[in-house]
């Protein structure tokens, strides 16, 4: 049975334990009426379940351990197979080891074996066991103070700001501004780590294999492409990686990993944060891999699984390797778009498909472009952002602007023929100050209806708003483009 955990009309149909898991007599009526035997509320704690068993069973299936989907958006899906111990009647279970910026009310959980296993109440406890937070429990209530000089004290606790103030058994008041121990009778109810707390129905008591999803904040992925050229930048080696950012407040061991890329639509609703103090681990790196992802298409977006378990430590950005392909064929462009620059990129262009060695959907990232220098050592060239690409798609990379070619645009006529008539005339000058001919394409943008009525070369209207003129620059030489066009409003 799945059961979606924080929907009042679920323990509505059944009753609410009072906060020890004891049972009132109305409790007991309830139960009675809905066929289910009174029994003694059981405590358990959930465990982990044994992840070599997942190990085993390789990409196939989420049969046990852990499995996290994590999504561009600051968001992952957590499913985890755990054993549980169970008695039968209600049973107050502590789910432990959770995400600590969990969303509660998308909980959801499923006895695999039993249809008939029912949460009736879910309680997420983020009170975490701290020195001050133990203090404040205890206001109103006796514990145990020691000062720096060794002496003990066992009285009322006043208040603790600023010092300890102790009301004493025979009623006189003491305030210790410096103290070395504190003793409490107990933990008052505090958590190491944040916890779901449960109040879970079993008809029948033993081992039972439990399945719980869960969202996430604190956990996003990106990919990160490295593109060497070669000598004269007609093909390039291309590698892809995908970084794993875990903020989630809690560490993934052998998970099975799979990162969704595409934009998941998400509903906001305002709602409280939670603090709470936890040991942070050291941020590390975690080691690159020659492992790639296995990809597939879901719903409107793309999926890909790591074939592989992976630890996803808290506080950790984990580098695994996404794709890998070589001599990929690549075409160096310089672009003059002298409405919106006075330089002229430089622009790698490639195709995404298969005959040219890559063909599979590319997320979303950064493409940095390296290439040797003469003594065969990487130099960095540019980087540059590329949006989700689909297969058979052309990807446009700007590395930089170009130093030995440079451009001009000048607007030589401007005519108000009518009312909505405006004709206007342009030069757009390309100098070459390299020992080769370049080849260059020339951008020009028009508004409203538009008519090129003359041009010196022949251009192309790429679309509604763009005209290109590809022209080559001889070398140590220059080339200008002049055009006349009307513009209609």
């Amino acid at each position: 049975m799945l059961a979606f955990l924080g929907v009042a009309a679920v323990a509505a149909a059944f009753f609410c334990p009072t906060s020890t898991g004891e049972l009132t007599p109305a409790d007991e009526i309830e139960l009675a009426a809905n066929g289910i035997e009174s029994h003694e509320a059981v405590v358990t704690k959930v465990e982990p379940a044994d992840p070599l068993g997942f190990i085993s069973a390789g990409a196939a299936g989420t049969d046990s351990g852990t499995e996290v989907t994590v999504y561009n958006q600051n968001l992952a899906l957590v499913k985890e197979q755990r054993k549980l111990e169970l008695k039968a009647g209600v049973n107050q279970v502590e789910y432990t080891d959770v995400a600590a910026l969990i969303d509660p009310t998308s909980v959801m959980f499923e006895d695999t074996k039993s249809k008939d296993t029912v949460v009736l109440e879910q309680n997420y406890e983020y009170d975490l066991v701290s020195s001050y937070k133990l203090l404040d429990k205890f206001l109103d209530r006796e514990i145990t103070v020691t000062d720096e000089e060794g002496k003990s004290y066992t009285g009322i606790l006043l208040s603790h700001d600023g010092g300890v103030v102790l009301k004493l058994e025979d009623g006189k008041v003491v305030t210790l501004s410096e103290v070395s121990k504190v003793e409490f009778p107990d933990s008052a109810g505090l958590l190491t780590k944040p916890t779901l707390v449960w109040q879970v129905y079993s008809p029948v008591g033993g081992t039972r294999d439990v399945l719980t999803s869960y969202l996430t904040e604190g956990m996003s992925w990106r990919a990160d492409y490295i593109v060497k050229a070669n000598a004269d930048d007609t093909k390039a080696d291309i590698q892809g990686w995908v970084s794993v950012d875990n903020n989630a407040g809690t560490t993934f061991e052998d998970a099975k990993l799979k990162l969704v890329a595409g934009e998941v639509h998400q509903v906001f609703v305002p709602q409280q944060r939670v603090a709470y103090d936890m040991v942070e681990e050291e941020a590390a790196y975690g080691g690159s891999t020659k492992e790639a992802f296995a990809e597939e298409s879901l719903f409107e977006y793309h999926l890909y699984t790591l074939e592989r378990p992976a630890t996803l430590k808290n506080n950790q950005v984990k580098q695994l390797s996404l794709l890998s392909a070589d001599s990929v064929p690549v075409e160096k462009e310089l672009i003059f778009d002298g409405a919106r620059s006075d330089k002229v990129r430089v622009v790698l262009n490639l195709e995404n498909s298969k005959d040219k060695g890559l063909g599979m959907p590319l997320p979303a990232g950064v493409v940095r472009v390296y290439k040797a220098d003469s003594e065969g050592q990487l130099q960095f060239l540019g980087e540059d952002s590329i949006d989700h690409t689909p297969k058979d798609e052309e990807v446009e990379v700007t590395v930089g602007n170009a130093f030995d070619v440079t451009g001009t645009r000048t607007q030589t006529n401007y005519k108000r023929v009518s009312d909505d008539v405006w004709r206007e005339s342009y030069e757009i000058q390309i100098k070459n100050h390299k020992s080769a001919a370049q080849d260059v394409t020339v951008v020009e943008h028009f508004y409203g209806d538009w008519e090129i009525t003359s041009s010196s070369d022949e251009y192309e209207k790429t679309d509604a708003f763009t005209a290109e003129w590809k022209i080559s620059v001889p070398a140590d030489g220059e080339k200008t483009v002049s055009y006349t066009v009307e513009r209609r409003f």
